[in-house]
Parts: structure tokens; C-alpha cells; sequence
């Protein structure tokens, strides 16, 4: 069993027992982390040097379609109903297996070189069991730790107002995947991207929840509609008072929720995902991270959509701090700050949580899973680093995560991926001619055709 030594300079663990600490080490046992402490010593397989770096707990982004990865920044002017017509509607349901593959792929590892080392993979466009298994394929492939969360994806083109309302989720695919890919436990678990009240009639609703129910898998589902156009609008009140919603729930949006609808919710022991850039981009309505913290729930958020907003988990908690932070100084609702300490809780303990993992992830302290990063506190935009959470939540970006590990292995080390450089180049162009391909099909026009090499 592979030993690690890493000598910190700054540590952040999340752990409330061991806090921040200065010139401290971290061992490494095989996955697991085995001690933290002053001049730790004994054989080790690899001394890492992070003397003049912040180690922290890897970063957990809750919501991401990862399979659009192909499709950054085409949509950064749409709006909702763009998206849905141009997207969603029509060029996510003529995505073959391995355009999932490949989209998945790229998807998963830039969020492994943006310091993720937990994705919440919420692929919503499967309408076969082969394009189920070329997804969970990219994930395994790309070295992060995943929830893939199954989505049934629509059978034929659609635009906003005219989706399907009898949505009920396939059970001989749900079926299929536990015999062939989750028999054993692994570092990519499945779960189930549902259509809940707000995009499925009662009977689907009824169906799907039972039906993670069944197989003890977490639910995630889009909540994106007032009470009045959802399609059941009690339809989660009615879950709820059969008993059949609780932490395995997680719901995400939730920004046209009153906050009596979201505090029932969260009684229920639902867990909230917020994705701010993509909401303050979309909807009319604020995120509900205000709402959240008023009623004291910790969230979680995630990024969701790349065609229109970044893919960097570091951006996102910047801009869902500073909208928490202008909305309580509008409102008046809260006399202190958000501090820099929560919004840093919102992208490791939260998300941890909301996977019911707050046991093996989201922290470091020994016997917890080693999914750890480490960035540069030498860079020009954090050195000198005063408080290691004010550098990275205030100052950080993706571009100072240097070393990234998970499960005990390095998978990013000086500022670079370890996924094999020939095989990203060759892969890469494929998934250009993927993209170029189900554009035309859908006759979309990209500005230009995709065509700068990986």
C-alpha cells in the first residue's frame, strides 16, 4: 500500500477539531488519509512538497451536465428558452453513445484540472443503456469521483411548453446498470436525475421516486417552476406527507420556491443545490441562496450549463458569495457578513453532505478518503498569503490548482493533468467532429466550426 507524505505550508481540513494550520504534514495511506500532524515521520513512498502551498479538501460541484462539455460558450447570450429550443430540445436528443463519451470526458476532466475531485453528474439526455455505460466509461476514464446520476432523456425534438408530462423513469435500464457497472462499490456511484412535480405528471413522480426508493440510490431533480406552472404544483407536499422524500433528495434550483415551499422541503430533509451563475444568467428570479441561509440550511451549488456560463467551480463560489453578500446588504436580513468560511462549506461539507459522504469527503482528517488539492500560494495573485481561506475563496481561480488527488492518486501535478497528452490530443478531435456533426444535424450554426485543437 502506497504511503504519501505531504509537508503543508497552509492546511485548510473543514474538520472543526483541526481548523487551519501552519507547517503541518498530511499522510496518505493507500485512499485513505492516515494522520495529520507536526514532523510527521516513517517510510514513505512519495514526499510531496507543498511547503509554499494552501492543501485543502478537493473542491465538489453538485450539478453539472457534463456531456455538453462540447458546447462551451456557444450559448453565453441565450436565455432559457434557447437553450431548451436550441439544446436540450433538439441537439442533446441526437447525442449517439459516444458523443456522450466524449463530451463526458472532457467535461469530467476539466473539472479534475479546476481542483473537483467530486462530481455531481447529472446526465439527463439517456435514452439507451449503451449511452448510460459510454458515460460512466468517461468518468472512470477521466480519475474523478462521480456520482452519475441517470437521466431519461426525451425521444424526439421539443421546444419550451411542449415537453412530455408522462415522464416516468425507465426501470430495466436503472436495472440494467446496477447488474453490468455498480455491482461493486467504486470511486463512480449511480444515482437518478428524475422529473419531479414540476416537469412530470403525478403518476411519473409517484413512479420515479419509488422507484430510487428501491434501489437506496440519491435523486436529484429540477425544481424551475413557480407553484402555479408546475405540472403538479403539491406535488412535492404530497411526496413528502407519503414519507417518500428525505436526505437522499436533492433539489436543485429552487429559485421560484417561496420560502414557506423551501422550508418544507428542507423539514422533509431535502438537501438544496444552487447554481447562481446559470440562474442569475436564466431566470428572473434571485437564486435562493438567501432564502437558504435565512432558514439556516447549508447549500450546496454547482455549475450546470457550460454553454453559458464558466466551468470553474472557484468562480461560481466567488459569484454566489458576492450575491449573498449585496442581497444581505439590501435586505437588511442579516447584521453580519456572509463570511468567506461558509462560502467555502457551500463547495466541500455541503455537497458532501447533500451525497450523504460527509463521512469520506468534503474534509481532511484521518480516515477520510484522500481527495485532495493543493494550490500555489506562490502565485502573483495569492502570495502573501495572510488567511489561506480568504486567498482561496477571495482570490483563487483554477489556474493556481497545481496538484490534484483522489482516491490516494495524483491526478494533476504542477499544474498539469496526468491523463495521457496523445490519447487527450486524438480524442479531442474527435469529439470537434461530434460537435461539428450534431450542430449540422440540428442546423444550428456554430460562429465558427469548431476546429482549435485540444
Amino acid at each position: 500500500m502506497k504511503r504519501t507524505l505531504i509537508r503543508c505550508g497552509f492546511l485548510i481540513s473543514m474538520d472543526e477539531a483541526i481548523g487551519e494550520r501552519r507547517n503541518v504534514d498530511l499522510a496518505i495511506s493507500g485512499d485513505r488519509i492516515e494522520a495529520i500532524g507536526e514532523g510527521l515521520s516513517g517510510a514513505a513512498d512519495e514526499v510531496i512538497d507543498a511547503s509554499d502551498m494552501i492543501v485543502m479538501p478537493g473542491l465538489i460541484n453538485m450539478h453539472l451536465h457534463a456531456f455538453q462539455a462540447g458546447f462551451r460558450a456557444a450559448g453565453s447570450e441565450w436565455l432559457g428558452p434557447d437553450y431548451f429550443r436550441i439544446f436540450y430540445g433538439d441537439i442533446a436528443t441526437r447525442f449517439e453513445p459516444e458523443d456522450n463519451y466524449l463530451g463526458t470526458l472532457f467535461g469530467a476532466l476539466n473539472q479534475l484540472d479546476c481542483g473537483v475531485t467530486t462530481l455531481l453528474d447529472y446526465s439527463h439526455n439517456i435514452r439507451t443503456l449503451q449511452q448510460a455505460e459510454r458515460s460512466v466509461d468517461a468518468l472512470v476514464d477521466s480519475g474523478i469521483r462521480a456520482l452519475f446520476v441517470h437521466g431519461d432523456g426525451l425521444r424526439e425534438r421539443a421546444v419550451p411548453g411542449k415537453f412530455p408530462s408522462s415522464r416516468p423513469h425507465p426501470r430495466d435500464r436503472v436495472e440494467a446498470l446496477i447488474r453490468s457497472r455498480f455491482a461493486r462499490e467504486g470511486r463512480v456511484r449511480l444515482g437518478l436525475a428524475i422529473a419531479g412535480p414540476h416537469w412530470a405528471d403525478w403518476e411519473a413522480s409517484l413512479h420515479n421516486v419509488r422507484l430510487a426508493r428501491d434501489f437506496g440510490l440519491i435523486v436529484s431533480s429540477h425544481v424551475t417552476k413557480s407553484h402555479a406552472n408546475a405540472v403538479v404544483p403539491d406535488g412535492y407536499d404530497r411526496l413528502a406527507a407519503m414519507g417518500l422524500l428525505g436526505p437522499e433528495h436533492n433539489l436543485v434550483h429552487c429559485n421560484h420556491l417561496s420560502i414557506d415551499e423551501l422550508k418544507r422541503l428542507l423539514d422533509a430533509g431535502c438537501s438544496v443545490t444552487c447554481t447562481n451563475m446559470n440562474e442569475l444568467h436564466d431566470y428572473p428570479n434571485p437564486t435562493a441562496m438567501m432564502n437558504l441561509l435565512g432558514l439556516g440550511a447549508l447549500p450546496s451549488i454547482g455549475i450546470d450549463v457550460e454553454a453559458m456560463v464558466s466551468g470553474d467551480l472557484w468562480r461560481e463560489m466567488q459569484m454566489a458569495l458576492l450575491f449573498a453578500r449585496i442581497e444581505n446588504l439590501k435586505s437588511g436580513r442579516f447584521k453580519p457578513m456572509v463570511r468567506s468560511r461558509e462560502a467555502l462549506r457551500w463547495v466541500t461539507t455541503a455537497g458532501a453532505k447533500a451525497l450523504m459522504m460527509e463521512r469520506e469527503i468534503g474534509a481532511l482528517r484521518p480516515g477520510m478518503k484522500a481527495d485532495v488539492i493543493m494550490l500555489r500560494g506562490s502565485d502573483l495573485n495569492l502570495f502573501p498569503v495572510h488567511d489561506p481561506v480568504y486567498s482561496v475563496v477571495e482570490q483563487s481561480h483554477a489556474g493556481n490548482v497545481d496538484t490534484v488527488v483522489v482516491d490516494g492518486i495524483v491526478r494533476k501535478r504542477g499544474g498539469r493533468l496526468l491523463f495521457d497528452q496523445a490519447k487527450r490530443h486524438h480524442l479531442g478531435e474527435r469529439l470537434l467532429s461530434s460537435v461539428n456533426r450534431l450542430s449540422a444535424e440540428a442546423g444550428y450554426t456554430l460562429p465558427f466550426a469548431a476546429g482549435i485543437r485540444s
